[in-house]
């Protein structure tokens, strides 16, 4: 590797419906401010530069909870405020920048190979599955699953609370197993804020961390390193 790969740093930005969350390459502590619904993509970036102004970094990544195509949103999300589809990211802040769904970039940093599936059980439902090393993106959190509602409705926050921790661990295995079987993977990661309450996982699941998210930022750049 030479030494102008090694010098390039990146910044990765988790924007999240609560917090945004930063770290960039050679830095071991994280840093965050308050995201939801009054957050803007021009509020989020003068947040960012202001706390991120001591650390040096070439190029940024940014997990975004809504779907993603081609380093930009395709969807407002729901719980922040508006004009995130239309914003030029790369100009505000004037460097290069890759954005991916944030359940994405959760799972390109748990991911170890092989056909695996993320679930990040948070607020809602995040799924990507990342197939022989490709990351392909999911949408089935809103799909039907029992009478009337959704897979996030059962499984998400919301979930969480109108059903009671033990129902509501079985309609997570219950649910990994419909999708394991639909998908054919090898394994599953859960991630999300609420994953450290699942318990006695088959052998096949395996809780990730958030710390994930970060990974999966910094190895968005992979592939154009290693080809200098």
């Amino acid at each position: 590797m030479s030494a102008q790969v090694q010098r390039m740093k990146t910044l990765v930005i988790d924007v999240g419906g609560t917090h945004v969350k930063l770290l960039a390459t050679g830095k071991r502590s994280r840093r965050m401010f308050d995201s939801g619904p009054t957050l803007t993509p021009a509020r989020m970036v003068e947040q960012v530069l202001a706390a991120t102004e001591d650390w040096e970094y070439d190029r940024i990544s940014i997990g975004f909870p809504a779907p993603v195509r081609d380093n930009h949103p395709v969807d407002e999300p729901w719980n922040l405020g508006r004009g995130w589809v239309r914003f030029d990211y790369a100009r505000a802040f004037k460097k290069p920048v890759r954005m991916i769904n944030d359940a994405a970039m959760q799972a390109l940093g748990s991911y170890r190979g092989g056909h695996m599936l993320f679930l990040g059980l948070g607020t809602g439902l995040g799924t990507t599955m990342i197939h022989g090393g490709v990351v392909v993106p999911l949408e089935l959190a809103h799909l039907p699953y029992r009478h009337g509602k959704t897979y996030e409705e059962y499984v998400g926050a919301l979930g969480y609370k109108r059903l009671g921790k033990p129902k509501w661990r079985a309609h997570v295995l219950e649910i990994i197993d419909l999708f394991v079987a639909a998908l054919e993977v090898d394994y599953v990661v859960l991630g999300g804020g609420n994953a450290p309450h699942m318990k006695r996982l088959p052998k096949f699941v395996r809780l990730g961390t958030n710390d994930n998210a970060f990974k999966g930022g910094f190895r968005l750049w992979e592939k154009d390193d290693s080809a200098k």
